[in-house]
């Protein structure tokens, strides 16, 4: 399932979870979601890898960067829970390490690309005339590029490193938050709520961002929390191909990198985070969708 099929807008004349009372709303919204056996399963997931990623020093039994020539590609055991890489690294610490740099990039990444993409969306729609112009055709510009090429191109601008692929692949999101939001914004601007907040005279920036922004975020929620789930994989990529983490920062894409010529001697070296990144991802999607049934304003009065 795609992010821009994931995503629905509410309709004209809905009423909308943000205009209700808040507690009746939190209510509403924390009986829909305990419902929902995905959004559940990938929330505690989800919940289990952020505490992984705090309490690394605690779990991590090594230093992800220490080597020690005496256990060089080791195979799991009792000592070293997923074996050691070709320097002797304990690929469980730097499994539990990478959590951390993963989550970080793909939630700061994320944020970059739904922060900027909802301000631009907002301003195109409200203002419309000249500035959607402006905005949209240089949204279409970048929409003409694949994302990963598109953060490919901008992380060779920017230079290699963890901090420049994060800016590269938020950049690369920015359209998707674009578009969703400018289409709700659309329907939203022509609510009876909105027009009452024009007639007693209220400013543009308070129609904005009061009574127009909040009830357009739903659909950004739930593409950024699946967009979180590519951005990882995006950046993972990146390091995979050496523009992203340096060594030896202990990063899931830049450990698939590094084993991948060591896949029939070493298997574990590879395999384990993979598997991190597989079910990093999978947490991610399932909370997305999750979220999507919860939001979605066909079902907010069931």
């Amino acid at each position: 399932m795609t992010e821009a099929h994931a995503v629905e807008t509410t309709p004209i004349g809905s009423s909308s979870p943000l205009t209700r009372n808040p507690q009746s709303r939190l209510r509403s919204f924390s009986r829909r979601f305990f419902r929902n056996s995905s959004a559940v399963t990938g929330a505690i997931v989800l919940g289990l890898l952020i505490l992984v990623a705090l309490l690394a020093p605690v779990i991590a039994p090594y230093d992800p960067v220490v080597p020690n020539p005496r256990h060089r590609t080791s195979p799991p055991s009792r000592e070293h829970l997923m074996g050691t890489d070709n320097l002797g690294r304990d690929v469980f610490s730097a499994v539990v390490y990478g959590a951390r740099l993963s989550l970080r990039v793909g939630l700061i990444s994320i944020g970059i690309g739904a922060t900027i993409g909802t301000m631009l969306g907002l301003l195109a729609a409200y203002y419309e005339g000249w500035v959607d112009t402006i905005i949209m055709r240089g949204i279409d510009i970048l929409l003409a590029f694949p994302g990963i090429l598109l953060a490919i191109v901008f992380v060779t601008i920017l230079g290699p490193g963890l901090s420049n692929v994060m800016i590269a692949v938020g950049i690369a999101s920015v359209p998707r938050f674009t578009r969703v939001v400018r289409g709700a914004v659309l329907s939203l601007k022509q609510g009876v709520h909105v027009e009452a907040a024009r007639s007693i005279g209220a400013s543009n920036l308070r129609i904005m961002f009061l009574h127009i922004l909040p009830n357009s975020l739903p659909p950004v929620i739930v593409m950024a929390t699946l967009g979180t789930a590519t951005a990882i994989l995006s950046a993972a990529g990146l390091s995979f191909l050496g523009l992203g983490a340096q060594p030896p920062t202990p990063e899931w894409g830049a450990m698939l990198s590094n084993a991948r010529t060591y896949l029939r001697d070493a298997w574990w070296w590879a395999t384990f985070p993979g598997l991190a990144i597989m079910v990093t991802v999978l947490a991610m999607n399932l909370l997305g969708d999750g979220l999507r049934d919860v939001l979605d304003p066909r079902l907010r009065e069931r």
